[in-house]
């Protein structure tokens, strides 16, 4: 890539963070960082300023963080910034046409899935939680409508049965850095031969909605190993202990028919608890009461044998 090439980088969270930095190891030229604005997170509420931010100060990138694109203002920035391409990853604001046009070259976007499945809020989370045996990173010219750009490659990664949602996103994260980083050498050429995306074939990764966390027993127990999996970190899978809410932080699977109803607990040992779904059982190897650590479920029934014990049952918190 030409050394002259100037970039305008955009992303928020850890995973737009790591390309960024690819960026800035590479010596490209990066006149302006964009990133969303400072959130209050935390149980004090305090600001917190967003791993691209971080980021960008530490490496004395100049940023900026408006709340919209679309103002004249925004405009007026980034065409005073003259840049010849806009690397968009994970920024969670809309680009209006009228930005898109502005580099040179266009914006290019990283989106954590092979497209067009998966195109959305979710990708990652989402892949997981249908099973899906196979995801990656497509690199995409962008154009108005949602992630429907014409691709410019796109990089495959397996899913694997240890895989959680965060321990996929950070290798997505390494792979979306090193692919982009090799597309920026040629990346004219890639543009000008970028492929359509065959949106008869599309599908949507919607936002998840915490609620979505909630474990209905009557369920299988694959489907909420999947989901327990794909929501970890964030935003976590819980049931009702009681009136207790008891997050599970990983499970796995057992063959065989359950003769007790969803929710009860079968048995309650080292190996795990075991509990009854809608069909097949879930062992759950590790989870967390209110107000306490994650901890091993065997610690946890040291600490609570008379709640975690064969009988009681687990119940769906949005039952009646």
């Amino acid at each position: 890539m030409p050394k002259s090439l100037k970039l305008i980088f955009a992303g928020t969270p850890e995973f737009a963070a790591t390309h960024l930095e690819r960026l800035i190891a590479d010596h490209h030229e990066v006149v302006s960082v964009l990133t969303q604005p400072d959130r209050r997170a935390g149980r004090g509420k305090q600001l917190q300023a967003s791993p691209v931010k971080n980021m960008a100060l530490s490496a004395k990138l100049p940023v900026w963080q408006p709340d919209s694109l679309k103002s004249d203002e925004a405009e007026s920035m980034l065409r005073n910034a003259a840049p010849d391409l806009m690397i968009v990853v994970a920024y969670g604001l809309i680009l209006p046409a009228s930005i898109l046009t502005i580099p040179r070259l266009g914006c290019v976007n990283v989106h954590a899935s092979l497209l067009p499945r998966w195109r959305g809020a979710a990708p990652v989370q989402r892949a997981i939680e249908s099973g899906d045996r196979e995801t990656g990173v497509s690199i995409m010219a962008m154009e108005p409508g949602l992630d429907t750009g014409p691709v410019l490659s796109t990089h495959s990664l397996a899913i694997r049965d240890h895989h959680t949602g965060g321990m996929l996103l950070d290798e997505l994260a390494m792979l979306g850095a090193s692919a982009l980083a090799e597309d920026l050498l040629d990346i004219e050429s890639l543009l000008s031969s970028a492929v359509t995306q065959q949106h008869e074939l599309a599908s949507y990764a919607h936002k998840i909605d915490k609620a979505e966390g909630a474990i209905d027993w009557s369920e299988g127990a694959e489907a909420l190993w999947r989901r327990i999996r794909a929501f970890n970190p964030a935003p976590g899978c819980y049931t009702l202990l009681g009136d207790d809410r008891f997050k599970v932080l990983s499970a796995h699977i057992e063959a065989g028919p359950c003769s007790g109803a969803p929710g009860d607990i079968l048995s309650a040992d080292d190996r795990g608890l075991r509990v009854c779904c809608g069909e097949g059982i879930l062992v759950i190897n590790e989870g967390q009461l209110p107000g306490a650590k994650a901890q091993p479920i065997p610690t946890l029934i040291n600490g609570h044998r008379d709640r975690l014990r064969p009988g009681v049952q687990l119940k769906h918190p949005g039952a009646a």
